[in-house]
């Protein structure tokens, strides 16, 4: 309790800090200045013990109420970094001291990609969001392989990998080569893998969330597939038809989990209009944060419900709060996946929430979080 207590009071003092003094500046900066200025800095604590344990001292909080074992994989905590903040594994030093109890890296293709034209990445600062177009940014798999060959991570990573942002990947085949090329590259290093099928900033649109197309990337993933467990990223904005066809689809062959779920590019979507507060949205990107909260929860709602918790959910999309993580998790997430919460939170944010997930857990008379898994929509 003491220990609970003094965590708190640490919170709240690194919560006054970024929220009246530090986001105010950042936020008057541009977004990516602000991003890759962060990922620097990452890098540099996380590249020396020091700095390493100072961050953890500053930001962790463990509790073995939230330790779980998932697919062969132990978890300390169910909060982790969501693909698309560390594009190319810089930060995965650092990650453990801040907290999060996992990472995901990427989405990092088969060739190098520039990503699209800047500006490409904007805050809704008053509906709590962001709208991304990289594009898929990332250093390629091959020079990230050669980063990474010798790197022991303290904490579960996942690898996202996707097809190269470029319009000769817009043909099927040469899509599925590319696919096949990371995951190939990539196989080794993570814990576990992720297909992301959902990226809506590429040429070529989505191509695989049509269960053919995906059936043909995953007939060709199967050929060099290990016993790592992999995972399917879904789009928030799927019809229920669309998405039962991908569940049958994932069923054919070894695919443990889907992560529910990506930005949304549906801007005109009711739901996402009536959470947009700001004016002059941009017409390119995707969405992510608050606007897509309702939308990912469905998702998660539905894919656990329809496949009676078969396969293992990592819930995704505007979690700003244990309040917000737990939610996902009584609907059937395993896992927890977040960056736009910590953008505008703050890093303290992440063991805001894993208090905040032990005080909700002992209310409900749970012995651990994994008992909470599904719990309201049985």
């Amino acid at each position: 309790m003491i220990k609970e207590t003094v965590i708190n009071i640490r919170n709240k003092i690194f919560k006054f800090f970024y929220k009246f003094i530090l986001k105010p500046i950042l936020f008057q900066m541009d977004p990516e200045t602000v991003h890759d200025g962060f990922t620097f800095f990452g890098k540099i604590l996380g590249s020396n013990i020091v700095t390493r344990k100072i961050t953890e001292l500053m930001f962790a909080y463990s509790n073995k109420m939230l330790n779980q074992r998932v697919l062969n994989m132990d978890f300390k905590n169910p909060i982790g970094m969501a693909a698309g903040f560390d594009k190319d594994v810089n930060l995965t030093d650092i990650l453990p001291s801040v907290g999060f109890g996992f990472a995901e890296v990427g989405s990092i293709t088969g060739e190098k990609c520039e990503g699209n034209p800047k500006p490409r990445l904007w805050r809704l600062k008053k509906s709590k969001g962001l709208v991304v177009y990289y594009g898929l940014k990332n250093d390629g798999c091959e020079k990230i392989a050669r980063k990474i060959k010798d790197k022991k991570f303290k904490i579960p990573i996942g690898v996202s990998v996707a097809k190269t942002n470029c319009k000769e990947t817009a043909d099927l085949q040469k899509g599925i080569d590319d696919y096949s090329k990371a995951y190939n590259t990539l196989k080794e290093f993570g814990s576990y893998m992720t297909i992301n099928i959902s990226c809506p900033n590429a040429f070529g649109g989505q191509p695989f969330t049509d269960a053919n197309s995906l059936s043909k990337l995953l007939d060709e993933i199967k050929k060099h597939q290990n016993e790592k467990p992999i995972f399917l990223k879904l789009p928030p904005d799927l019809p229920t038809n669309k998405l039962d066809e991908i569940i049958e689809t994932a069923s054919k062959y070894k695919v443990s989990g889907f992560i529910c779920a990506n930005l949304t590019k549906d801007k005109h979507n009711k739901e996402i209009n009536a959470r947009i507060i700001d004016k002059d949205i941009p017409k390119v990107g995707g969405i992510s944060g608050k606007p897509v909260e309702e939308l990912a929860d469905e998702v998660i709602k539905y894919v656990y419900k329809k496949t009676n918790g078969k396969y293992v959910i990592i819930g995704c999309g505007g979690v700003f709060s244990a309040k917000d993580a737990y939610k996902k998790i009584r609907l059937g997430a395993s896992l927890i996946q977040m960056i736009t919460g910590m953008i505008f939170e703050g890093p303290e944010i992440i063991s805001e929430i894993n208090l905040g997930l032990v005080k909700l857990l002992k209310r409900d008379g749970f012995k651990n979080i994994s008992e909470a898994i599904g719990i309201d929509n049985k």
